[in-house]
């Protein structure tokens, strides 16, 4: 059978973030202007609305009970993701204002703050061997406690940037994202089948809705003339200090897991899930969080997200081919993560952008058996058996 053609795995361009690419540049060539501003402003917050309602729809109530046994791995994924994260954003304020503009800073720190990715955490530690339903849970937890926390947080640490405390802000975060997400939950029982059986399709709603949203924050910030402020070498330091911040995050969440006693299939999960952020779920919570400063808010996660598929791709490669060691004495509340499959190649980045949902195939997350062949669904790698370690 002939394999159908695609782009090297040295070469991982996100179709996703292409089409954010021209979403950006349409805002720029046109941006909404007058009453097609105010349209286009009504048809992102419903559309943020909707997210926050599948997101809701979708999330497995029995996924989370069945991975509270997890709960020292899971700890550790959080406390990187919300504490760890957010105290390298706020050092990163001494590069402000020789590095990083003030705006800059601001988007930099709320990347901080974003929950944890699902989809390319669990494919990269199925590459490298690790424990693949713990990745699948540890995403999960982040996701849904981010939709609670990454707001205070963003209140707390940005003030002003982010509406502070306010009442206004308050409302929308609880209009806009909140409620939603009760009413999807509330909503599960009669709607979860229905979203299971047509995944494919609602990913393209889900996909255009988080395009819309991007484009009525870019285009605000044209009108205003935010985009005067950023230079190319602006953009250079930033990339630069999120270079550092990755490698940090990575190398903290590696050796720090090995201290903390864990396997090194647990190890490999930790570190993926530990080490990256969520472009879908930062997007919308950026258009509530910031409003007509988003588009500036949202530049430095648009360009995190393809820097840590570009490094993780090469980092689970090599992860697989380590030498077989023997396991690291097993901790309590830790269980020995089941045997993965080994693919042999690296997927490409188009097949791993993290979706919106903060659970995948609920079939798939309350059978964690099965996790490692779903994931084998979204690689499209074949999968070859481990052979057993003696």
């Amino acid at each position: 059978m002939r394999r159908r053609p695609h782009l090297p795995a040295w070469l991982p361009v996100d179709p996703f973030i292409m089409g954010l690419l021209a979403t950006v540049g349409l805002a720029a060539l046109l941006p909404a202007r007058g009453a097609a501003a105010s349209v286009a402003e009504a048809a992102s917050t419903a559309a943020v609305a909707l997210l926050f309602f599948l997101y809701g729809a979708r999330l497995s109530t029995r996924e989370a009970l069945d991975g509270m046994r997890h709960w020292r791995l899971h700890l550790t994924v959080l406390a990187s993701t919300f504490l760890l994260f957010p105290l390298l954003g706020l050092a990163a304020h001494a590069l402000v204002p020789t590095v990083l503009t003030p705006p800059l800073y601001s988007g930099l720190l709320f990347l901080c703050l974003v929950p944890s990715t699902i989809q390319s955490s669990i494919a990269f530690t199925s590459i490298a061997r690790g424990n693949v339903p713990a990745a699948i849970c540890a995403g999960s937890f982040s996701s849904l406690i981010g939709i609670f926390l990454t707001p205070v947080l963003a209140a707390c640490l940005l003030g002003n940037s982010a509406g502070g405390f306010s009442l206004d802000s308050l409302v929308k975060i609880v209009l806009q994202l909140l409620l939603p997400f009760l009413l999807g939950q509330f909503a599960r029982p009669w709607v979860g089948g229905f979203l299971v059986r047509n995944k494919k399709v609602l990913g393209y709603v889900d996909r255009g809705s988080i395009l819309l949203v991007v484009y009525t924050a870019f285009s605000a910030g044209m009108v205003a003339g935010i985009w005067h402020q950023v230079s190319l070498p602006r953009l250079g330091g930033l990339m630069a200090v999120e270079a550092v911040i990755l490698a940090v995050m990575l190398a903290a969440t590696w050796y720090g897991a090995k201290r903390l006693g864990f396997t090194r299939e647990d190890r490999i999960a930790i570190q993926f899930a530990g080490s990256k952020k969520s472009l879908a779920a930062g997007l919308p919570m950026a258009s509530v969080l910031f409003g007509a400063q988003a588009s500036l808010a949202v530049l430095p996660l648009m360009l995190f997200h393809q820097m840590q598929l570009m490094v993780c791709a090469v980092l689970a490669r090599r992860r697989a081919r380590d030498p077989q060691t023997p396991d690291a004495p097993q901790t309590p509340g830790t269980p020995k993560a089941p045997d993965t499959p080994q693919t042999p190649d690296t997927p490409h980045a188009s097949q791993l952008t993290d979706t919106p949902h903060p659970t995948e195939d609920p079939q798939v997350t309350e059978r964690p058996e099965r996790a490692a062949e779903h994931v084998a669904e979204v690689s499209y790698t074949p999968q070859h058996p481990v052979p057993q370690a003696r």
